[in-house]
């Protein structure tokens, strides 16, 4: 099962003199509540639920407070992080591992040069439960290999098409995800992040959303 939630461009308007950047929440902490997220005590993104990204967002460069909190409360925070955000950058910034013991990852959404007729794609590991992974095809054609939990691969250019992908464990070789039937198109940036838990609810799978590096300053 896979989920392909992209997003929009919606973005907040910045001071003209201070440089920007970009940057969207992903709620991936296994069985968490909607969330609602906060940057330096203002409310950013509402209402998020798992396995849900929000809008991109514009933003001055600079340190925001992050604060993670059970939709509609502001007490006893998820998260409570300090964040550099450097300027002219995109990022996913993801809650992570085990509702409550919810953690932070920033993952930029790095710019690369297009190929003409070519799409980029990466594997994000973000389930606390899988083993270090190997992404393959069903040729056995190695995508990505040894990703461990929390890791983000650098992005490779592929054919656009229609691929089945499966994630073996990098130790025993034993498959533990499949997933077909995932159309890549031209000229786009994707992330393959794969979600929640082997041996209990909720389920393995992935999220592929069109990244902001597809659109954002092109």
């Amino acid at each position: 099962m896979f989920i392909c939630p992209y997003c929009a461009r919606n973005f907040y308007r910045a001071p003209k003199f201070r440089a920007v950047s970009h940057i969207r929440f992903l709620n991936a902490s296994p069985n968490s509540p909607a969330i609602d997220v906060y940057l330096n005590d203002r409310l950013m993104f509402r209402n998020l639920l798992y396995k849900y990204f929000s809008d991109y967002v514009t933003i001055p460069s600079g340190t925001y407070h992050i604060k993670v909190f059970p939709s509609g409360n502001t007490v006893n925070p998820l998260i409570d992080k300090s964040l550099f955000i450097p300027p002219e950058k995109i990022f996913t910034l993801a809650a992570i591992n085990e509702y409550p013991n919810m953690d932070l990852l920033s993952i930029e959404d790095v710019r690369h040069p297009k190929i003409p007729d070519k799409a980029f794609i990466r594997f994000g590991h973000l389930s606390p439960e899988a083993p270090t992974l190997n992404v393959v095809l069903p040729n056995g054609n190695t995508l990505f290999s040894n990703v461990s939990y929390k890791q983000i691969t650098p992005y490779i250019p592929v054919d656009p098409g229609t691929y089945t992908i499966e994630a073996r464990s990098s130790s025993s070789d034993e498959r533990i995800l499949y997933v077909p039937n995932i159309r890549l198109r031209g000229d786009r940036f994707y992330t393959i992040y794969a979600v929640g838990n082997l041996s209990k609810p909720p389920e393995l799978q992935v999220l592929i959303p069109l990244d902001g590096n597809s659109y954002i300053g092109s």
